[in-house]
Formats: structure tokens, sequence, C-alpha cells
């Protein structure tokens, strides 16, 4: 489903030791989804983007349910902002490149 190279593909094994350190932006959604197939595009662009200045991952919650409820995710899509591993904002629903952008950059300054 992803088109860009700098988008990565978390799951349970692979969630902690990939976001633990910098600024992450987490979307947990699945492939049955409409509004996560919409933002798709955009989280590969904000990848892209933010390649080499923060970790932009995916995490599909049919295949990696014990990370989505670690964090409470009880609707997708859910985009979790974390700065060296820890949770500092989320959006719920889809937004804007520039929305998300925003709150990247406010984290990286």
């Amino acid at each position: 489903m992803s088109t860009s190279s700098a988008t990565l593909h978390l799951d349970d094994k692979t969630f902690t030791s990939s976001t633990s350190g910098g600024v992450a932006l987490v979307d947990f959604w699945a492939p049955w989804c409409p509004p996560c197939r919409m933002l798709g595009p955009t989280i590969d662009a904000i990848a892209d983007e933010y390649a080499g200045r923060a970790t932009i991952a995916k995490i599909n919650v049919d295949e990696s349910p014990t990370v989505a409820g670690s964090f409470g995710v009880q609707s997708i899509p859910t985009m979790v902002l974390m700065k060296n591993g820890k949770e500092v904002g989320r959006f719920v629903g889809v937004r804007s490149k520039g929305d998300i952008a925003a709150a990247l950059d406010k984290l990286l300054d």
C-alpha cells in the first residue's frame, strides 16, 4: 500500500526499537478503513519530507494489536506523535498534511 521507502512498517516486535529516540509519528491504520487509505499518501509524503529528521511509521492494528492496545487506540486512523519514546500528542481521524507537518515541526524545534 505504501509507495514511500521512507515510511517504516512496524509491528508488535519492531515497534519499540524503531521509535525510542528522536521524533516519531506513528499512524495506526487498517487496510479495510477508507479514511486510513485516504490518509496513506499524506503519511508517505510526510515520510519523504521528514526523512532523516523524524521517524514516520505505520502500524496495521489488525496485525499488531498489542501496540495499538498499549496506546489505547480505539478509532482509526490515529496518529501518535512521540519524542524520545514518549507520546506527546495525537490526532484521531484524517488530518491535512499541513496540520501534521506543523505538529512535527514544533517537536523538531
